[in-house]
């Protein structure tokens, strides 16, 4: 079976929560981030919501939202200092196996990788490449053509020793990477089949292990030259060609039947004149034999000739066979020219190649001729390899009369692409989800089978990069049916996305020849459980012929000392204990532990003693307890004295072990089975270790178990859990992890292998999705000091939205997970109100759908009955104790049907009473909530007609325990309000007021009137989604949503106009933007015209940044978009709706504009107080010039005015005031 396949689509694999260890890193550099230095202390408490399962800060460069693919392509995976990991390298296709070279001298020369890629870190490297895991450097290492499933790094001798299904070297499936000098062939040049699993010996030897029966290449078929290359379908031309009609067309030689020299089926060259004939085939083809009939048109005829390949310009040796003595004859060595007979009874003459070389197309040279001048009358080209091509005209030829030679049957609207960089032509189709389910698209293809035998059977994919569509390609479903009256293969996928021409092995065993009765046949179609558009490619099938001869069953001990024997095989007792095997045995997993060495896979003894596993100890065969296993294992892994077992079996061979279903351990020490809870329900295709953080910090071994399986087993008292063919092990708490309480971080995806490397952390593969926020799903906090995420305690697990009747309401908008929040805190009282489509797990055991509350203490609760589950929450706002949660919600609360709006008491627990009257439209959805500035007045606004009994379209007033209608005129749908001071409300959306529509709407609260902000023609592209204040009073605001082509907009409302965004490039098309924010800085950034220096802007929802791609959220400075938040959902990327707060934000500190009145009373302000100042230090320092110069305070104490009041008589004293003489007299 096609190793790829284990990680099929499987698509949104298990969204797995594991508490990650984060170790020191040794090793690859990774870039840190340096985000803008956000104060987020006005907004006082901070979190955001949105649909996903996995959160973290962007810190890293090496950070992508990128979810994991389901396409066949994997990664070298390494981890991030944040916890995260990250794609070191990307390959187009598996990856299966890795080894640390480490030489002689101890130095690390890399990490050999191998799988079934093209290409790994966007390098082309067919199958294995070296990775530095220092500098992240990949090295191809050329020359294999195929898939490599095993390496082994054996220091000793410098050597990794290399097995898979290729050739290379001139070996097959086995080869070695000696020190850094190359490959090199083994002594016994590889084995007859592919080789699974290879491992050291305790005695120094190299175990090979696989589905192999021989040493040595594949063996040549016993009939050779079996198909015949097509020439009908290629370009001829030729040189030096005869006038004479009938006989200067090249074709006319092609496909010849009788042999007679007659117009229409010789071509002749001019008189006495050499010239050449040539064929452009549309394929490549290695050719084994030439046939040629030569002319005898009027005595003449081809004298001397060469061939020549091309595009090598290589002039091929050849051999025949000499007329006159019938012995195999050279062609001359000078130049190549081989002879041509004239003898008339000889119908043709054929040629053989010395050398088999890829060609795709060629030339005859023609240098000497009989009679006149030269010609031919039949050409035929030969090869062994058997291929059956998608496109028809590349089969062999119908003109040659081959009763059942090769061809294809393609179904569906397929159409030829040129071969580019590929082997041949092929046929692609581009298909819809539907068709793709449909099984109205395949390509059936049919061999030329002349020989009963044993096939290797391989399907060949052309790479994606050259018809530019690695991002469509998908999943082919192959099938085939191989003997007459057996059944068909299992089917098997493989994944289309390879960068280059690869080929996969769908089947190892006995062929049937080609009768009136049966034909082989190899079916391709799409794989039925793609959820997306895809592109298929068809290209060709290839038959090659082994055999079962060799002497070995699926095991070889090699002696890697010179001048060991390599064909004695009874004095190996694992070359012996393989032949002890029934025929036919699959070797896939090899372990030594403790000196035994255990061998799994798909076999039996020829005893029956064994089944599917078993041990060599002392160079003698043994069954493990109870006989092995049931059936297949397909992977091994080493624990302490633990052997970890995955495949597809379900007991011991004898049944006496329960629990043991697809995945199991072995106890070295006991020498006994051990049930890992009860297994898993489906087949475990890979085991990977990795280290968890599960006890405080504390980092222990855990075991991942990768697969074909949707359920963990129950056992004991925990009940089976659904998963996507991914789960964990704790070996500690004998317990899978989701079974187990704890605070986790979230990982999706699946592990195919892993190596360990002294001096650094443990090198993965598989294709993973890692953020860092441990618990965070749909909703977290957010703090600045320091920067950072956190879970709100609640576990919410989004729900899609079902009801045709809601997704019309929402208007297709995607609000699955959390949409709103909202902070509540009045005295004692402290809640945190979270509002989507969801469902949660109380505190209290009990199920929540879509409204939770968490108090202060972290107690979480949410609604009593009466709201239906299918509700979605939008909108949320606070009155006095009174929660208002507006969407699209319905429900019976009291005998009275709700819609739109529900109120709910938060300081008693439960609903208020009375409700509101429903509101009323064909598809209800309430928006956007907001309580008027120093009023008691609710405004409730989205998409309704009424409010109970009053028409009130679009916006509606809540006071007083009734409703009322803000203004007249109104209609549409309104997404968002923002208060512009106490009376003036702005309302974003798509709005019509008396007859016209716009996008953004004033209304003033004084005079109950609506206008228009943008009129008709206005700069706004598209409905208005979101909406955000850029200033205290609101006369400068940020918008955006989605232009009527499909893209997003984003814009600036300032001084009457709209500014467009000039900078920091465009958000891509595919982003949806939920909402708006701005937020306070530290620190300055660089000057912009859109944003002030000390503030950012928030966007949250699905983005594509310029030069960056997806991401949750991002800051804008005006100049730059920067990610800032990525998360994903399932398998794939997930999305923040809105930032909330508990508090708002004040411009006046970011140095945001005042009013002229406001600067006036204060530059008035700052004038009196200076003034003040001036005077009080005028008196100060005139008091202190008075003390200098010696004035006294005049006398204090009391004294008897009345004593001298009769001394001068009061006219006296002022009668002479107006005397200027002299002073006063008294």
């Amino acid at each position: 079976m096609r190793l790829s396949s284990w990680f099929g689509p499987a698509a949104a694999e298990l969204v797995f929560l594991i508490h990650l260890w984060i170790p020191p890193t040794q090793g690859a550099a990774f870039d840190p981030v340096q985000l803008p230095d956000i104060n987020l202390d006005q907004l006082g408490r901070v979190a955001l919501t949105g649909d996903f399962d996995s959160i973290s800060l962007y810190t890293y460069r090496q950070q992508t939202q990128n979810a994991f693919s389901t396409n066949g392509s994997q990664a070298l995976i390494t981890q991030l200092p944040n916890g995260d990991y990250t794609a070191a390298a990307t390959a187009d296709a598996y990856i299966k196996t890795m080894c640390p070279f480490v030489m002689g001298n101890g130095e690390l020369a890399g990490v050999v990788v191998g799988g079934n890629f093209t290409s790994l870190g966007g390098i082309e490297t067919q199958g294995v490449a070296m990775y530095d895991p220092n500098t992240s450097k990949i090295t191809p290492l050329p020359g294999l053509l195929g898939k490599v499933s095993a390496v082994y790094c054996d220091q000793d001798t410098n050597t990794v020793y290399v097995g898979g299904d290729f050739k290379g070297a001139n070996s097959t499936n086995a080869v070695a990477w000696v020190g850094m000098a190359g490959w090199q062939n083994l002594p016994f040049a590889g084995f007859n089949g592919p080789v699974d699993s290879i491992t050291k010996a305790p005695n120094g030897n190299i175990i090979f292990g696989g589905t192999f029966t021989g040493l040595g290449n594949s063996t040549a078929p016993v009939k050779k030259d079996q198909q015949v290359v097509n020439l009908a379908s290629a370009k001829i031309s030729s040189d030096s060609t005869t006038d004479e009609t009938g006989f200067n067309d090249p074709k006319n030689i092609v496909c010849p039947t009788s042999g007679q020299d007659e117009a229409g089926s010789t071509w002749l060259l001019e008189d006495k004149s050499s010239g050449f004939w040539r064929a452009d085939l549309n394929f490549g083809f290695q050719p084994t034999k030439l046939r040629l009939w030569n002319t005898h048109q009027n005595g003449r005829g081809t004298k001397t000739f060469r061939f020549t390949a091309l595009p090598l310009n290589g002039i091929m040796n050849m051999t025949y066979s000499d007329p006159a003595t019938g012995k195999k004859t050279p062609c001359d060595a000078d130049g190549a020219r081989c002879p041509l007979s004239d003898n008339t009874s000889l119908p043709y003459q054929d040629f053989e190649f010395y050398n088999r070389v890829g060609m795709s197309a060629f030339q005859i040279d023609i240098s000497d001729w009989y009679g006149d001048g030269a010609g031919l009358n039949g050409i035929e080209l030969f090869q062994d390899d058997i291929y059956a091509y998608a496109v028809s005209d590349l089969n062999e030829p119908t003109c040659a009369n081959i009763k059942l030679g090769s061809n294809s049957t393609p179904t569906g609207p397929w159409t030829t692409a040129p071969s580019a960089q590929s082997q041949s032509q092929y046929l692609t189709v581009d298909l819809s989800t539907q068709d793709v389910r449909s099984a109205g698209t395949s390509v059936v293809f049919k061999p030329n089978i002349r020989q009963k035998g044993n096939y290797t059977v391989t399907v060949y994919t052309p790479g994606c990069l050259q018809d530019n569509s690695c991002d469509r390609r998908g999943i082919a479903n192959v099938t085939g049916v191989f003997t007459e009256g057996g059944a068909p293969i299992p089917p098997q996928q493989i994944f289309q996305t390879n960068s280059f021409d690869k080929y996969d092995q769908i089947y190892y065993g006995p062929v049937d020849v080609n009768t009136d009765s049966f034909r082989a046949t190899v079916t391709l179609a799409p794989y039925t459980q793609q959820d997306e558009r895809i592109t298929l490619v068809a290209q060709r099938v290839r038959f090659a012929p082994t055999n079962y001869t060799g002497g070995l069953n699926g095991l070889f001990e090699f002696d890697p000392a010179p001048g060991s024997t390599l064909s004695d095989f009874s004095k190996s007792a694992f070359d012996q204990a393989g032949m002890n095997l029934q025929p036919e045995a699959v070797i896939t997993s090899l372990a030594i532990m403790s000196g035994i060495s255990y061998i799994g896979g798909n076999f039996s003894d020829t005893s029956g003693n064994f089944q599917n596993i078993f041990a060599i100890t002392d160079g003698n065969a043994s069954s493990l307890p109870n006989g092995g296993l049931n059936a297949q294992v397909a992977t091994f892994q080493v624990f302490g004295d633990l052997l970890y077992i995955g495949g597809n079996f379900t007991n011991t061979a004898t049944g006496n072990v329960s629990g043991l279903n697809n995945f199991a351990a072995y106890d070295t020490a006991s020498q006994s089975w051990l049930a890992l809870g009860s297994g898993v329900r489906g087949r475990v295709n890979t085991i990977v270790p990795l280290e968890l953080n599960i006890t405080e910090n504390q980092p222990e071994t855990c075991i991942t178990v990768n697969g074909h399986f949707d359920h963990l087993e129950a056992f004991g008292s925990a009940p089976a859990v659904p998963v996507q063919g991914f789960g964990v092990w704790v070996p500690s708490q004998q317990n899978w992890l989701q079974n187990l309480n704890l605070t986790t971080r979230t990982i999706t995806g699946k592990l195919s292998t892993t190596t360990n490397i002294t001096g650094s952390d443990p090198l993965l593969a598989g294709t993973i999705s890692s953020q860092g926020v441990p618990g965070a799903q749909a909703a977290v906090s957010l703090t600045s000091k320091p920067l950072r995420l956190e879970s709100l305690g609640v576990k919410i697990q989004p729900e899609p939205v079902a009801s045709p009747k809601r997704k019309r309401a929402i208007g297709g908008r995607n609000v699955t997970g959390a949409v709103t929040g909202k902070f509540f805190e009045k005295g004692k009282l402290n809640v945190t109100v979270i509002g989507g489509h969801f469902t949660a797990t109380a505190t209290n055991g009990s199920t929540i759908n879509n409204l939770a509350f968490i108090n202060g203490t972290g107690a979480v609760s949410g609604l009593g009955p009466g709201i239906d589950e299918d509700s979605v929450f939008l909108a949320l706002e606070t009155h006095d104790d009174i929660l208002y949660a507006g969407g699209t919600i319905s429900g019976n609360l009291d005998n009275a049907n709700v819609n739109g709006l529900i109120l709910y008491d938060l300081a008693g627990g439960n609903f208020a009473y009375p409700q509101p009257p429903a509101l009323g439209g064909d598809n209800v959805a309430v928006n956007a909530i907001t309580s008027r500035p120093k009023s008691g007045q609710v405004y409730v606004a989205g998409d309704f007609d009424t409010a109970g009994s009053l028409g009130c379209p679009s916006v509606c007033i809540f006071d007083n325990g009734q409703w009322s209608q803000p203004g007249s005129g109104l209609s549409g749908s309104v997404a968002a309000l923002v208060w512009q001071g106490n009376d003036k409300l702005l309302a974003g959306g798509n709005i019509t007021i008396n007859g016209n529509s716009t996008r953004l709407a004033n209304y003033d609260a004084r005079n109950q009137q609506w206008t228009a902000l943008d009129g008709p023609d206005s700069a706004v592209p598209g409905p208005v989604t979101a909406l955000t204040r850029a200033d205290n009073e609101g006369s400068q605001f940020w918008i955006a949503g989605k232009s009527s082509n499909g893209s997003a907009f984003l814009m600036k409302y300032a001084d009457s106009k709209f500014q467009p965004i000039a900078k920091g490039g465009r958000l891509g098309d595919q982003t949806t933007i939920q909402g708006l924010a701005m937020l306070q800085l530290n620190d300055d950034h660089d000057k912009s015209d859109v944003v002030g220096r000390d503030m950012v802007l928030l966007i949250t929802g699905s983005l594509d940044v310029p030069n960056f791609g997806n991401a949750s959220a991002a800051l804008y400075d005006g100049n730059t978009f920067i990610p800032f938040i990525l998360s994903t959902s399932g398998n794939g990327p997930g999305s923040l709706s809105q930032l909330f707060s508990s508090k708002t934000i004040n411009f006046q500190s970011s140095g945001g504009r005042m009013k002229l009145g406001f600067v006036v009373l204060i530059g008035l302000a700052i004038a009196l107080g200076v003034t003040f100042l001036l005077v009080v230090a005028g008196i100060l320092i005139e008091r202190y010039r008075r003390r200098a110069e010696g004035y006294q305070p005049a006398p204090t104490q009391y004294f008897d005015k009345t004593a001298n009041l009769g001394r001068i008589p009061p006219e006296d004293l002022f009668g002479r005031l107006g005397q200027r003489g002299s002073a006063p007299m008294l």
